[in-house]
This record gives C-alpha cells, sequence and structure tokens, in this order.
C-alpha cells in the first residue's frame, strides 16, 4: 500500500526541512520521535508488545510508589508493581471511569519527577469538564502521533492546509496572542476558518477560501465537514480535484464520508481521539479501521458482563473505549474509560503493511444509548440508517430523547414549508422497526445549535438531574 505524498513547491520544502525543523528545536522538542515512530510502524506485533510491556512496567511501577491513589487501589487488589509483567497484565489492574478520575485529580498526581508542564481541561462535552495535567514527554508523544496520523493522510509541515475548526473553543487570551498566533498560521501555511456557523452565507464563503487558498488538505469536524461537503454538492460548487479531508473531533457517519467524497474525492481520512490523551487511533490509505498509537497508549476495547465483571471485547463485538496514557507520569490514567464505544477488530495485518492494531468503526458514545418502549437498550447509531432516506429533505437532523422516553426528531429542512409526507411516512416505519413503542415526532427549525466547542450532536439522550 502506497502512502499519498503531496506535491510541495520551494517554500514548502524550505519550511518542512529547515524553519520548522529549527523552530521545534529551539521549543525543546526532540525531533527524534518522528523518526522513531517512522520506523515502529513497520515493526512485528512482538517488537510492538516489547515497547508496551517496557513502557507501562515503567508506568506503574512510576504510579504505585508516587501517587497515593494508585497505591491505595493496588494494594486493595493484591497487586504489585511486579505483578504487570506485560501489556496483557494491565486487566489486573482497575478501570478507572470519570467521574473517579476526576474526583481523584489530586491523588492521581506524582510527588516525585517528572512533574506536570501542561495543564488544561477537557471540553466538557458531557456537561462535566475535568482538569488534565501532563509532563513534557507525554507532550511530545502526543505531538509525535499526531504528525504521523496525519503523514499517513499526506498532510506534513509546508503544505497548505485549510482547518475548519471550532474556534471557540481555542479563543486567544490577548491581542498579542492573537497576531503571534495569525503569523505562526500565516507561516506554516494553514487558513482556520470557524466551523460553527454553518448556514448557506457561511458555507458559500468557506467555498470562496477554498477557491481563493487552495488547500493540498482539509482537516475538519466530521459534522461541518459533510455539511459543507453537501452545500457543495447541492450547489455544484466543485471545481477542484481531489482534496484529501482529515477528519476528527466526531463520530464520522457512513453517509457523511460519503457526501465529502463526493465533494473533496475518496480520500477521507478518519482519526479518534480525545482531549485527555489527544489521537488514539488513525486511518491509513487501506481505509479499514484505525491503527491505535500503541507506542503511546494501551488502547482496550472492554465489555462489561451483568455480573460485573470486564473482559475485553471479541472481534466484531461492541466494547467500551478505555485508555492507558504510557508517557503521563506526571498525573496518570491507567485504563481510564472514555464514555466512547468502537468495534474490535480482529488482530491482523492491515493491507498498508502495518501490524499496529486496529478499531472501529467508532460507534458514539455510552450515553447516545436510546430506550425503545420497553425500555431495551438501542444504541443511537442506528439514526445513521435513518438519515439516508432523509438526504433530499433535510440538510441537518438531530435525534433528542426525553425524559419521558419520547423522541424529537429535530431537521433543518431543505426547503423552507411544511414537513413533506414521506418523511413523516419513512420516519414512522424506521421508528415502528428500530424504536418500538416509542412517540417520535419531527419538529422543523431553522438550525440545530453547535456545542461550545463547534461540534453539533446527532444524537442527544435527556438525563435527570444529579
Amino acid at each position: 500500500m502506497i502512502e499519498r505524498v503531496l506535491p510541495m513547491d520551494r517554500y514548502g520544502r524550505l519550511l518542512r526541512d529547515v524553519m520548522f525543523p529549527a523552530w521545534e528545536r529551539l521549543r525543546g522538542r526532540p525531533l527524534e520521535l518522528d523518526r522513531y515512530l517512522a520506523e515502529t510502524e513497520w515493526q512485528s506485533p512482538e517488537q510492538l508488545e516489547a515497547i508496551q510491556a517496557g513502557l507501562l512496567r515503567r508506568l506503574v511501577r512510576h504510579a504505585y510508589t508516587h501517587t497515593p491513589y494508585y497505591k491505595r487501589v493496588m494494594d486493595a487488589a493484591g497487586i504489585g508493581p511486579e505483578d504487570i509483567r506485560s501489556a496483557a497484565d494491565i486487566a489486573k489492574l482497575p478501570m478507572l471511569d470519570r467521574e473517579v478520575a476526576r474526583a481523584t485529580a489530586q491523588e492521581r498526581t506524582s510527588d516525585a519527577p517528572p512533574f506536570a508542564t501542561v495543564k488544561k481541561a477537557t471540553g466538557g462535552s458531557t456537561g462535566q469538564p475535568m482538569e488534565l495535567a501532563y509532563n513534557d514527554e507525554s507532550q511530545n508523544w502526543r505531538v509525535a502521533i499526531k504528525n504521523r496520523g496525519y503523514r499517513w493522510a499526506g498532510y506534513q509541515m509546508g503544505v497548505r492546509s485549510l482547518h475548519y475548526w471550532g474556534m471557540g473553543a481555542v479563543a486567544p487570551k490577548s491581542v498579542l496572542h492573537k497576531w503571534k498566533a495569525d503569523f505562526d498560521h500565516f507561516a506554516k501555511r494553514e487558513l482556520y476558518v470557524d466551523c460553527t456557523p454553518r448556514g448557506d452565507d457561511a458555507l458559500a464563503g468557506v467555498v470562496t477560501a477554498i477557491r481563493d487558498f487552495r488547500p493540498e488538505v482539509i482537516l475538519t469536524y466530521a459534522q461541518a465537514g459533510a455539511a459543507l461537503a453537501r452545500y457543495v454538492t447541492r450547489m455544484g460548487a466543485r471545481d477542484w480535484g481531489t482534496i484529501p479531508v482529515i477528519v476528527g473531533a466526531e463520530r464520522l457517519w457512513p453517509h457523511d464520508r460519503e457526501a465529502m467524497s463526493a465533494a473533496f474525492g475518496p480520500e477521507i481520512f478518519e482519526t479518534y481521539g480525545c482531549r485527555e490523551v489527544m489521537l488514539i487511533g488513525s486511518e491509513c490509505a487501506a481505509h479499514d479501521g484505525l491503527h491505535t498509537s500503541v507506542e503511546n497508549l494501551i488502547v482496550e476495547l472492554v465489555v462489561r458482563e451483568p455480573g460485573g465483571a470486564v473482559r475485553i471485547a471479541r472481534p466484531g463485538e461492541v466494547g467500551e473505549v478505555a485508555v492507558t496514557d504510557l508517557h503521563n507520569l506526571a498525573n496518570p490514567f491507567i485504563r481510564y474509560l472514555l464514555g466512547d464505544l468502537a468495534t474490535q477488530r480482529e488482530p491482523a495485518r492491515c493491507s498498508c503493511g502495518r501490524w499496529h492494531p486496529r478499531i472501529g468503526p467508532i460507534e458514539g458514545r455510552v450515553t447516545e444509548t436510546m430506550r425503545d418502549g420497553n425500555g431495551n437498550p438501542v444504541s443511537g447509531l442506528v439514526f445513521n440508517i435513518l438519515f439516508v432516506p432523509l438526504a433530499p429533505f433535510a440538510r441537518q437532523f438531530q435525534a433528542v430523547q426525553h425524559l419521558d422516553g419520547s423522541i424529537t426528531l429535530r431537521v433543518v429542512l431543505m426547503e423552507p414549508g411544511p414537513i413533506p409526507p414521506a418523511l413523516t411516512a419513512h420516519k414512522d416505519s424506521f421508528c415502528a422497526k428500530y424504536l418500538p413503542g416509542v412517540k417520535v415526532t419531527i419538529q422543523a427549525v431553522d438550525d440545530i445549535p453547535p456545542t461550545k466547542a463547534g461540534k453539533r450532536q446527532v444524537v442527544v439522550v435527556e438525563r435527570p438531574p444529579t
């Protein structure tokens, strides 16, 4: 499998080979990590497992010795650092859910170097933001892993990149910071466009930006990229060739991938990550699942049994995503449950030639699980099935299950006016099959507001106040 390499002009090569490396070294980031990851991506399963095992042993020893939380929970479980020898042994350690992680942030903070140098908070998409901290080593690995994942899509420093992103979440602290950021983006050939407004006027502005800036790669939120793609196709606005698109921050539904392929070409690359550990998985040119970042993380998909036991998901089975950050010694996250669901893949070599384990598709969040009229769980993923026939009638949609079990299907109609009978008929047949016993009503709206981070939730399940 040959990875795409984008052509580069003289300035791009100068930026990639001279200016950017010099700047990164001045900042103290070891560029050797990029070269190391370019080698390990072709290593055997045994070599990759050895890398994880060594890093895991170091992490567990440090966490047990220098954090009150992990010493307490490991002692309570009768486990010592010497009991953890391989990545498989991580199953002996307890899971860490979000509530416990938030409540034990101080207890999980190391009392010995390396200390935290980066502190931030999650976006709070679940309504409960969490403070994060990690050391320089972890930060450097996060950057290197992201660089490699993006490189698989053809993106590297020096190419023109359009970032169709949620700008509100990263507002500059001052005018000076804004000037610095603007210059940084200009020098790196990065154009940032706010994806939050998605009316026709805003989307027309993005099309103009694409024509003027001529990006060689686009990085976008999944729902934002899909909305833009549908506008491009609806208006017949495409007058460019293939532009690779790197998608992140939200679930990539199959029909959204199809829409983006029609607008930008077939090279759509999904990525999966979170603010706690950054890039977890990246799609290669084979477009067959997401390779996990094994040199930086241990990624598990776990299933909770009715009796409370936890096991690893079988191939083809959906499990909850748990991650262990192998390089964050300052504030360890071990077997941290993200609240996301993903499908387990067979442990096999990808047609691209890499042995890095694959997961996917990403099935959404645990909190998006709905209930039918009998109280049975129904994955929010079923609305992927619903939307495809809705595409001629609606630009966007959102399903909201209320506390009484009823569902409101909010739709932004393609044309103002009454709800088309065909839309109602399809809704009725869909709900009878997938959500029996649930009252579902359609509500036409002018817009579906995004979260503060610029994301649009396709499925919302209301929860009682806690």
